[in-house]
């Protein structure tokens, strides 16, 4: 037996509505028997009649005017999916799952989201707080959209990273301390230290600027969290090195003192994303990504 669809409820309420089986056909550009059978094959589906003659006008019965409430209601329903569907086609809408650390959410994403919602404001983004590793995975998996990862990566099968940023690392500093011009890792590693966890990309690329002067640091505290460990910096717990994401300017002198790292180093990220076509959602936000790209110094 044939299903009921959604043409033939729409013939229902047009002749309920004009009360009429040739005005609903000319209003539908249906042949009248088109308009027949629609009702024929309703009525089949059901087992009753929904419709009946009265004074030469056609009126559903009680069952057909409880058909015709639901279906202008499934009408109005599925009317709303398909623009919402084609609104997300055109990348006016949707859903965006992006993955990042701490440090890119803090001091490189609000720039981008805010762009994002001034220019698509029925775009959703959605943000989880992982590690590159982690976002790697995930992106594999198809559980996020884009992310925010650490450079250098291995080459990953069905993902593009490309670079995006490049931040200086420094040395946060107690601004109570008498410090140097450079900080070397001889002279910082006779410092208390917080710094970031063993997990993290960052504590590997600190770890091997300290092992090229042979040192292996013992920081009194872990975190993996850059503003706490700058506040506890300002509490003159300790030293910490991080990257530079804002001007020097808006840290130096009351709470921080910073000083560049001797031999320099870098912190690098990159924008991932599955090498497969992405949902226009995704590309409006790749965009304004792209657009906010650092050229390497």
């Amino acid at each position: 037996m044939r299903e009921i669809n959604l043409d033939q409820l729409r013939t229902l309420i047009t002749i309920a509505d004009t009360g009429s089986f040739v005005e609903a056909a000319q209003r539908l550009h249906l042949s009248p028997p088109t308009v027949s059978l629609h009702i024929s094959e309703l009525e089949s589906r059901i087992g009753t009649k929904l419709l009946s003659r009265a004074r030469g006008k056609v009126r559903p019965t009680a069952i057909g005017e409880n058909l015709v409430r639901h279906a202008q209601k499934l009408l109005a329903d599925a009317a709303f999916a398909l623009d919402d569907i084609s609104r997300q086609a055109q990348g006016l809408t949707g859903r965006v799952r992006l993955g990042a650390s701490t440090g890119a959410i803090a001091h490189r994403l609000p720039q981008a989201i805010k762009i994002l919602a001034h220019s698509h404001p029925h775009i959703d983004v959605q943000i989880s707080v992982l590690t590159s590793q982690q976002t790697l995975e995930q992106l594999k998996t198809g559980s996020l959209d884009i992310g925010i990862v650490a450079l250098p990566q291995t080459r990953v099968n069905g993902l593009r990273i490309n670079a995006w940023s490049r931040d200086p690392v420094v040395a946060f500093l107690p601004s109570k301390w008498k410090v140097p011009d450079e900080v070397t890792p001889d002279w910082i590693i006779e410092k208390p230290l917080i710094l970031n966890g063993s997990g993290t990309h960052l504590s590997q690329l600190i770890n091997s600027w300290f092992a090229l002067s042979g040192h292996c640091p013992t920081p009194r505290i872990k975190l993996d969290y850059n503003d706490a460990i700058k506040s506890l910096v300002t509490a003159d717990y300790g030293a910490t090195l991080l990257p530079l994401e804002s001007d020097a300017s808006f840290y130096n002198g009351e709470h921080f003192t910073i000083r560049p790292l001797k031999p320099a180093l870098w912190r690098e990220l990159g924008i991932a994303c599955r090498d497969s076509e992405n949902d226009l959602s995704v590309q409006q936000l790749l965009k304004v990504l792209s657009e906010l790209q650092e050229t390497p110094g």
